[in-house]
């Protein structure tokens, strides 16, 4: 135990006891990195079922934005449990309008903006694809190698971050190609501007393979989450958006992770002021609560006809109250401390990777960092092993992270972190470290 908030040896004797239950009645499927039992939560600290205390610097993937528990959040689903569970989105009620209005506000289209509320991010990308055949009348998208936009058929058919989620589940969507994404960290291409030659080599694919008047949308993250926590370079996304343009095609950013103030920005892509015509949302979106939107120009939204798309449980009022209120708290204060706890926790990275060669590149914005991990060697080979001993001692330690790409530690605390809990992190991540190596 080398933590002063962890008692027990973990998993300790309750948590092996619950995850013993769990093996016989769960799926195995669910991707489970270490043995953590959560009994409860506030803010930016958990507590396991047998009383250990950890930072969670994962939450939940990305979705407690305003942290564990919040009390405006509490409060507003309390509020609305009071009235009524459910109506079905087949009627109106004030919780699911007030966050119409509050999306419409924020959207990033430059223009009107409507909502199509679901439960996850992958049913709004679901919807996001639809709504785009639908306008546009053309069979054909284009994806990008490292995405993930979920596992449903229509979403998995764009997820490539990992070949884990497609296998077995052949054939998905036809019609759908892959491009690389930028990353000039490992350049795939050759030439300093990585945006510019994946732009065109995506010109080439229109000049040779793929028509681009077939093509209906582009589905992109403004920041690639699970494939690295990739930044695209300057001027990319603005590449994309002139060549949808230019052909008719509707640009679609996927920001299920990386939306709700998780930058710094309320969007990823407003720190390249570019706009999208459909965007998918959830995971912050709810702090905790199953939510997603399909948030698109109205003129394109409203060209849906009555029972082109819809669900049961859209627009339920529980989960929208909680929407309104992790939007009301982003927007009133913890996008700013996002952005500002965001460049201190990037210094302070930044400053470990100095006395640390393994630590090959530390890149984000906000609280969307990543930490990517290599051998000592001239290719910089990602050093996947050592990445999954870190998260695994962070663990041991008393901090929650998670991983992705090949050899990424990504961090993403929820909005409310403090800086005194980043420094706290950074002594336990630097013994998990040290620990890590040495155990090699």
């Amino acid at each position: 135990m080398s933590h002063p908030h962890i008692h027990t040896e973990l998993p300790g004797p309750k948590a092996r006891a619950m995850i013993e239950r769990d093996a016989a009645v769960i799926s195995p499927s669910y991707p489970r990195d270490y043995p953590f039992v959560m009994s409860h939560g506030r803010g930016t600290e958990v507590w396991d079922v047998d009383g250990n205390r950890f930072l969670d610097f994962m939450a939940g993937i990305a979705v407690c934005a305003t942290g564990h528990a919040h009390p405006a959040v509490v409060k507003a689903v309390q509020g609305a449990a009071e009235k009524f569970l459910h109506i079905s989105s087949d009627y109106w009620h004030e919780e699911m309008v007030g966050l119409g209005e509050r999306l419409a506000a924020v959207a990033p289209m430059g223009e009107p903006a409507m909502s199509f509320i679901c439960q996850s991010g992958t049913e709004a990308v679901e919807g996001a694809l639809k709504l785009a055949r639908y306008v546009t009348g053309r069979p054909r998208f284009i994806g990008f190698l490292g995405g993930f936009h979920g596992r449903t058929m229509g979403s998995l058919s764009f997820t490539s971050s990992k070949y884990t989620q497609q296998k077995g589940f052949a054939t998905t969507l036809a019609g759908v190609t892959h491009v690389p994404y930028p990353n000039p960290y490992r350049p795939l291409f050759a030439g300093d501007d990585q945006g510019e030659a994946v732009l065109e080599y995506i010109r080439m694919l229109f000049q040779r393979s793929v028509p681009p008047s077939e093509v209906a949308a582009m589905l992109i993250e403004p920041m690639q989450g699970e494939g690295g926590y990739l930044t695209p370079p300057d001027g990319f996304l603005a590449g994309l958006r002139a060549l949808c343009d230019e052909h008719g095609i509707l640009l679609i950013f996927d920001e299920v992770q990386s939306g709700i103030g998780r930058t710094g920005r309320m969007f990823a892509s407003e720190h390249w002021g570019v706009q999208p015509d459909i965007m998918s949302l959830a995971k912050g979106l709810g702090s905790g609560l199953p939510i997603g939107a399909v948030v698109a120009k109205r003129r394109l939204m409203q060209q849906w006809k009555r029972g082109a798309h819809g669900n049961t449980y859209g627009g339920n009022p529980i989960t929208c109250a909680a929407a309104n209120a992790t939007l009301d708290l982003v927007r009133g204060g913890l996008v700013d401390n996002a952005a500002r706890v965001g460049g201190h926790f990037m210094a302070r990275l930044r400053e470990l990777q100095r006395d640390y060669p393994c630590i090959g590149d530390v890149r984000g914005k906000g609280l969307w960092i990543g930490m990517e991990l290599v051998e000592s060697d001239a290719k910089k080979t990602p050093a996947a092993a050592l990445c999954d001993a870190v998260v695994t001692r962070a663990f041991h330690n008393g901090l929650l992270l998670l991983s992705c790409g090949t050899s990424t530690v990504r961090f993403m605390p929820p909005l409310t972190v403090t800086v005194a809990e980043v420094d706290e992190a950074m002594a336990m991540l630097k013994t998990s470290l040290d620990q890590a190596l040495a155990g090699r």
